[in-house]
C-alpha cells in the first residue's frame, strides 16, 4: 500500500501550497546547516577544551537534554502560536546557543559556557523539529504524495553544506568563535524568510482561544496512551540513535580510529550526509511505489551493512564507502516515522510531540553511551552498538503503515 493515498493532480495544488513546500524545505535546510556546522567543529572544540571521549560525550549531552526538555510541550506551542512563529522563535534560540557555544569554546575555553550554549541550541532545535515536521506533514497531505523525506533531504543538504564549510574553516584555521556566530546569523535570517511562506491553515485560527490549554493537555495525554503512537516513537528512537551516532561521532571516530586529519574527519561526516540526502531524494519514488513497510525494512538492513563495513573494514577508503551506505540506510526511517505520526492532521501536533519526545531520548542517551564505550574499546568500535539496535527495530516497521 502506498504511504500517501489519493494523489493530487498538479493543477489542483495551489500556489500557496507550492510556496509552503519551498518554505518548509528552506527551514529544514537551514536547521541542518546549523547542526552540521556545529558537529563539523566538534574535533576542534574537543581540542580547545582538552576533553576525553567520555567527557566530550557528557558535554554533548547538554544539547540532547535541551531538545528532550523542549519536546513534551513543543507540539502544544506549535498548535498555539502556529508553526511559522514557532520555528522563528526556536531558531532564535538555536542561533543564540550556537554563538554562545562557539565563543565559549574557542575564545574563552570555558566549558560551562559551552554547555549552556548547547542546551539552548538543543532546546531550540527540538522545538523547531516538531513544528517544521507538523508543517511538512500538512504540506505533504495537500500535495497528495510522499515528500516528507525530501524535506529531510533538504536538512541533509544543509548538513552537507555545514560539514563542508566546517571542513574548510578547519583547514584554513578559522576560529570556531568566528565561524559559528556567522553561521548563526545566516540561519536566523533565512529561517525568518522561509517561514513567511508556511500554510496559513496551519496557523492558529482567530477562535483558537476556544480550545482551552486544558483540552490541549488532554489531547497530548491521550496520545501517550495510543499503542501505535508509542511504537512509532520507539522506531524513531532507534532511527535517531543510528543517525545521531554518525552525527556525533563519525568525524571523531575516523580521526581516532583511522588516523585521518580533523578536516578529513569532517569530510567523512559529509559523506554520511550525502548518503542520507541521496536516500531521501530518491526514496520517495520507492515509497510511493512499494509503500513504507518493505522500503524501510530494506534500508535498515543496508544501514546494518554500512556501519559494519565502516567499523571493521580496516581500510580507510572502504570504510568511507561503508559510511555512505550507512547514510543511505538510515535516510528514510526518521522522516517516515514523523510522517506516520502525523497521518491524521487533527491529532498530528500531539502525536508528533510524543514521538519526538521518545525519539530524542536517543540523542540524550547516545552521546554519553558511545563516549563511555569509546573510552573502553575505542571510539570507532563503539559504533558497533548501532547495528545491534537496528536489527531488532525491523519488528517495528509494520507500525508505520498508514491507518485505513
Amino acid at each position: 500500500m502506498s504511504s500517501v493515498t489519493t494523489p493530487a493532480a498538479p493543477s489542483a495544488v495551489s500556489r500557496s501550497v507550492l510556496a509552503a513546500r519551498i518554505g518548509v524545505a528552506v527551514v529544514f535546510a537551514l536547521n541542518g546547516l546549523a547542526i552540521g556546522s556545529w558537529f563539523a567543529r566538534v574535533p576542534a572544540v574537543r581540542e580547545a577544551l582538552d576533553l576525553t571521549a567520555g567527557r566530550l560525550g557528557l558535554l554533548l549531552l547538554a544539547m540532547s537534554a535541551g531538545a528532550v526538555v523542549a519536546m513534551p510541550t513543543s507540539g502544544l506551542v506549535a498548535q498555539r502560536l502556529g508553526t511559522a512563529r514557532t520555528v522563528v522563535v526556536a531558531t532564535l534560540l538555536v542561533s543564540t546557543g550556537l554563538l554562545v557555544a562557539g565563543v565559549s569554546a574557542s575564545a574563552a575555553g570555558w566549558l560551562p559556557g559551552v554547555a549552556v550554549g548547547l542546551f539552548a541550541f538543543g532546546y531550540g532545535t527540538g522545538t523547531c523539529d516538531v513544528a517544521m515536521n507538523i508543517e511538512g506533514a500538512a504540506v505533504e497531505r495537500r500535495i497528495g504524495r510522499t515528500i516528507m523525506p525530501r524535506f529531510h533531504a533538504a536538512w541533509s543538504l544543509g548538513s552537507v553544506a555545514g560539514a563542508g564549510l566546517g571542513a574548510v574553516a578547519a583547514q584554513v584555521g578559522l576560529a570556531v568563535a568566528v565561524h559559528l556566530p556567522l553561521t548563526a546569523g545566516a540561519v536566523l535570517a533565512g529561517t525568518a524568510l522561509g517561514a513567511r511562506a508556511f500554510l496559513s491553515a496551519v496557523e492558529p485560527a482567530p477562535d483558537a482561544d476556544a480550545v482551552s490549554p486544558a483540552a490541549r493537555r488532554r489531547a497530548l495525554l491521550a496520545a501517550w496512551r495510543e499503542p501505535r503512537t508509542l511504537l512509532i516513537g520507539l522506531f524513531v528512537l532507534v532511527a535517531a540513535f543510528s543517525e545521531g551516532a554518525a552525527t556525533d561521532w563519525v568525524a571523531v571516530a575516523f580521526v581516532d580510529g583511522y588516523g585521518v586529519s580533523e578536516a578529513a574527519g569532517a569530510a567523512v561526516y559529509g559523506v554520511f550526509v550525502i548518503g542520507m540526502t541521496i536516500g531521501r531524494t530518491a526514496g520517495t519514488l520507492a515509497l510511493d511505489r512499494w509503500g513504507r513497510v518493505p522500503v524501510l525494512g530494506g534500508t535498515i538492513l543496508l544501514a546494518v551493512l554500512g556501519v559494519s563495513v565502516a567499523v571493521l573494514a580496516g581500510s580507510g577508503p572502504v570504510a568511507v564507502a561503508g559510511v555512505a551506505l550507512w547514510g543511505l540506510g538510515v535516510s528514510l526511517s526518521f522522516p517516515m516515522g514523523m510522517s506516520a505520526a502525523a497521518d491524521e492532521e487533527d491529532r498530528a501536533p500531539a502525536r508528533v510531540s510524543v514521538v519526538a519526545v521518545i525519539g530524542y531520548t536517543a540523542f540524550l542517551a547516545g552521546p554519553p553511551l558511545l563516549g563511555l564505550l569509546g573510552d573502553r574499546v575505542g571510539t570507532l568500535h563503539a559504533l558497533l552498538v548501532v547495528p545491534i539496535l537496528l536489527l531488532p527495530s525491523l519488528a517495528l516497521v509494520p507500525v508505520t503503515r498508514p491507518p485505513r
